[in-house]
């Protein structure tokens, strides 16, 4: 990224921490800024989630370590990251209708991690998201050497876990992503 790039990703993520104060009480924008500014290879991750329609925003800090916590807050699951398997075994078991690619591999290529379940029902306590999409989820090795995989969504006010065959992809269900910088 150039500086100008550099510039602009760091506005449009201050446009939205000021915009979502509800997401990150007694988080302070020069906390975050002076991390950002320290850290290139995050600034990049976070544009390659901004690209691909995320949305990050500062969801949490860790106090002992001072760390702060990206998460996708688009109110769907990310447009640039659909139609995805859920990991490479899932991928090379498809025959036919493959699609482009499985959501552990774009999320390494992206920088970042997979929402665990724990952290996606986090997230919905900050807002509604994924009311007419799904999103993976980390999928413990124990379900996953049994073929499946976990997604979440939200529907009727309630966070929901499922399962599906890992091979398995939809339009309207992609991942979130989070970044610890």
């Amino acid at each position: 990224m150039n500086a100008k790039q550099r510039e602009a990703l760091i506005g449009t993520l201050k446009v939205r921490f000021e915009a979502n104060m509800c997401r990150h009480e007694g988080i302070e924008w020069p906390q975050v800024c002076t991390r950002l500014e320290a850290s290139p290879e995050k600034l990049q991750a976070l544009q390659n989630m901004e690209s691909t329609g995320g949305e990050p925003d500062v969801i949490a800090r860790d106090t002992d370590t001072g760390e702060i916590i990206f998460v996708d807050c688009s109110a769907e699951s990310p447009a640039g990251r659909r139609s995805l398997c859920y990991d490479r075994a899932a991928l090379d078991s498809r025959k036919e209708n493959k699609p482009a690619n499985c959501a552990t591999e774009m999320a390494a290529d992206l920088g970042i991690e997979i929402l665990t379940e724990a952290q996606y029902r986090d997230l919905q306590k900050l807002g509604c998201f994924d009311a007419k999409t799904s999103s993976w989820v980390q999928t413990p090795s124990a379900i996953r050497k049994l073929g499946g995989a976990l997604f979440c969504d939200r529907r009727y006010d309630c966070v929901f876990v499922y399962h599906n065959g890992a091979q398995s992809y939809y339009a309207a269900r992609g991942f979130r992503g989070a970044l610890v910088v």
